[in-house]
C-alpha cells in the first residue's frame, strides 16, 4: 500500500556559533544508544524512480554530492532518492526539538495537559521554589524559546535560544506528564503507527537528544505533511498541527539580555553550556513556531530562504548539518543528516536551490 498522502546567520554569528559548538563538543557525532526498540513488522518504504514523480535525478545527484552524509527525498508519499546510509540512527541535535513539541501535542490530545497555555508549575511544583516569575512559565513559552528560565526576563518578554530550558521542557514532559521515557512515548504514539524501521532513542548521548535514521525521520516529516494523519488514522489532531505551525514568536520580540537567574538544582542542558547555552541564536523571532523554523509566516516581510516556497518549514540541528525539510507546495520531504554543512549558509542555499531545480529541469537526453 502506498504511503499516502538562514542568509539567515551573518558570518560573524556563524563563526561565533561554530566556536561555541567546538567549545562544548556539540558538533561531534554521537553514537545513539538507548533501550532496544522492536521495529519488526514495520512496512518498508515504497520506492519510485525520481522521474516518475517529476524529479530530475541529475539534480538530486548534485544535491547528494554537495551535502554529503546521509539523506533521502520523499515525494507524493514515495521514497524516490537516497544517499549514504539512511538506516543508520544519528543524533540529530536541535532538529529533535519539534519532535519534543509533538509529544506535547500528544499529551494535550490525551488530556494529560490542558492546553499550551497551562502553567508548567501544575506539573512541577519545584518551580515555586524559584523567583515568582517562573510560576508563569507555560508550555507555549518552553516550546517558543521565550520562557525566561534561568534568565532575568519574565516569560514571554524575550527570545532566548536556551538549551537549559529545552532540557527542562523535555524532562518535565516525559518524567512528570507521561511518566515514561521519551523514546517509548515516541514509538508507542507515533513510531509504530507510521512504521519506523530502525532503532530510535531519545538518549543519543544525553536524555532528550534524538537518535533516528534518515528514513524514519522522513516518516515523521511525512506525518506532518499529511497534517497528522497516517493511512486514514489521526495520529496528531490537525488543529494541534495547525497550532504548532501557525504560532510564531513575534517578529519584534527583543533578545534576552543574557543576565542569569537561578535555575532548579542540578539543571542539565541539551547541548549548549554556561551562559552561552542560554542565549545561542539571535535569529528566531518571526520565524520560530513550537520549535519548527517557518519560512514565511503570515505578516513577515520576506522568507528566510527565498528559493523555497513560503509554506516550507523545517527542523534544524547544528546550523544546517541535520535538517528535516517539509515542503507542502511540492508535496515533498527532504532529510539530510551528518552532513558537512554545519554553519555554511551559502552551501546550504545552493543545496536548497538544487531541490527546486530538481522539479523544474529534465535530463539533457530527455529534452525535446
Amino acid at each position: 500500500m502506498t504511503l499516502a498522502k538562514r542568509n539567515f546567520l551573518s558570518r560573524h554569528q556563524i563563526g561565533l556559533l561554530a566556536t561555541i559548538l567546538m567549545l562544548i563538543g556539540c558538533d561531534q557525532p554521537r553514537d545513539p544508544t538507548g533501550p532496544p526498540v522492536d521495529t519488526s513488522g514495520s512496512p518498508a518504504w515504497e520506492w519510485k524512480p525520481p522521474g516518475d514523480v517529476g524529479l530530475n535525478q541529475e539534480r538530486l545527484d548534485e544535491l547528494a554530492s554537495l551535502v554529503g552524509g546521509h539523506g533521502c527525498v520523499v515525494r507524493h508519499g514515495y521514497m524516490v532518492y537516497s544517499w549514504g546510509d539512511i538506516t543508520r540512527p544519528v543524533d540529530v541535535a536541535s532538529a529533535c526539538k519539534p519532535v519534543i513539541s509533538t509529544l506535547l501535542m500528544i499529551a494535550i490530545q490525551e488530556d494529560r495537559v490542558r492546553n499550551v497555555d497551562e502553567p508548567v508549575v501544575r506539573h512541577d511544583p519545584r518551580l515555586r521554589t524559584l523567583d515568582r516569575k517562573n510560576r508563569r512559565i507555560t508550555w507555549r513559552h518552553l516550546a517558543s524559546q521565550t520562557s525566561g528560565y534561568g534568565l532575568e526576563e519574565r516569560p514571554g518578554r524575550a527570545w532566548a535560544y536556551n538549551d537549559y530550558a529545552l532540557a527542562y521542557y523535555y524532562d518535565v514532559l516525559t518524567d512528570n506528564v507521561f511518566g515514561e521515557e521519551g523514546g517509548s512515548v515516541l514509538m508507542s504514539r507515533i513510531g509504530r503507527v507510521v512504521g519506523f524501521e530502525d532503532a530510535v532513542t531519545f538518549h543519543a548521548g544525553l536524555a532528550g537528544r534524538l537518535g533516528i535514521s534518515a528514513r524514519d525521520f522522513s516518516r515523521f516529516g511525512l506525518l506532518f505533511l499529511q497534517r497528522g494523519t497516517w493511512d486514514g488514522h489521526e495520529v496528531v489532531r490537525e488543529d494541534l498541527i495547525e497550532l504548532m505551525l501557525n504560532s510564531p514568536v513575534l517578529a519584534d520580540l527583543k533578545r534576552t539580555s543574557g543576565r542569569e537567574t537561578p535555575m532548579l538544582p542540578n539543571q542539565r542542558t541539551l547541548g549548549g553550556r554556561g551562559r552561552a547555552g542560554k542565549n545561542l541564536l539571535e535569529e528566531g523571532p518571526g520565524h520560530y513556531s513550537f520549535n519548527w523554523w517557518i519560512n514565511q509566516p503570515k505578516g513577515t516581510p520576506q522568507p528566510m530562504f527565498p528559493a523555497l516556497p513560503t509554506d516550507t518549514y523545517w527542523a534544524d540541528g547544528h546550523v544546517h548539518r541535520h535538517m528535516l525539510w517539509i515542503i507542502p507546495e511540492y508535496d515533498m520531504v527532504v532529510v539530510w543528516l551528518n552532513t558537512n554543512l554545519g554553519g555554511d549558509t551559502e552551501r546550504t542555499r545552493k543545496a536548497i536551490r538544487l531541490i527546486g531545480d530538481a522539479l523544474s529541469r529534465l535530463p539533457q537526453s530527455a529534452a525535446p
